[in-house]
């Protein structure tokens, strides 16, 4: 683990959720100061959602700019916008909605599209609105699953290996199914990336990701590796039970 990894171990999802609220917060301000605007990728799961809820009400709503916020995702399933299971749709419900971003500060994937073309029109949207090559988000949000996959990185398949592109269509074969995601190339090249990771069905591939040898192709998680940004882990005490190193 490099030295700008830090873990934080918290006793429940609810704590994981707040400590993750107040990163949220802090690091909007820093780059609003620094940049004047804080670009953020969201994720997916349910483990941040109790996130947004809590960036969505007093008192954490008012101790963010918003105006200056640029909401992106960091993958998505390809199904239209309002379908239940899009994670575009999970977090405008939580927390979208509601705040009065303009429209146009709200950048979500086009997951109703053919697959190709929504990933390639994504990646040039990310290069439109992010300064960088590649493009330097302030914050990441990612999540993890039981599998050791984030965002759509998923065991074994192609994404994981590619290094050109930004945003990708990734075939997941477990599923039968397309996802877009951002690649590790984009992920790393942010500023801060932040991991929340909770419940024990989680710990075993948290183990492997953290403090396992390195196989990415198995452990996607293991990926994330910021070039020259900060990686903190937010977990919860269950996530937490099988590592050696807290």
């Amino acid at each position: 683990m490099s030295s700008n990894t830090e873990i934080q171990v918290l006793s429940a999802k609810s704590d994981v959720a707040r400590q993750a609220a107040e990163e949220f917060i802090r690091a909007a301000a820093a780059s609003v100061q620094e940049r004047g605007a804080f670009s953020v990728a969201l994720a997916g799961g349910s483990t941040p959602l109790g996130m947004y809820k809590l960036l969505a009400e007093a008192p954490y709503r008012s101790q963010v700019e918003w105006v200056r916020v640029l909401l992106f995702w960091s993958d998505e399933r390809c199904v239209p916008p309002d379908d239940p299971e899009s994670n575009y749709s999970a977090a405008a419900t939580a927390l979208v909605s509601g705040l009065g971003l303009p429209e146009a500060n709200v950048h979500r994937m086009y997951g109703e599209l053919d697959p190709q073309e929504a990933a390639l029109a994504y990646e040039q949207e990310v290069r439109h609105a992010i300064g960088g090559e590649p493009p330097r988000f302030d914050l990441i949000l990612l999540g993890m699953g039981d599998d050791g996959h984030t965002a759509s990185l998923f065991p074994g398949t192609d994404a994981l290996g590619e290094t050109g592109r930004i945003v990708v269509a990734n075939h997941v074969p477990k599923l039968d199914a397309w996802r877009l995601s951002f690649t590790s190339t984009l992920i790393n090249a942010a500023h801060r990336v932040l991991f929340l990771v909770t419940g024990e069905g989680k710990a075993d591939a948290l183990r492997e990701v953290l403090e396992g040898e390195p196989n990415p192709d198995t452990y996607p998680s293991q990926l994330v590796r910021p070039t020259d940004g900060r990686l903190l882990f937010l977990l919860d005490e269950q996530a937490a039970r099988s590592l050696a190193n807290r």
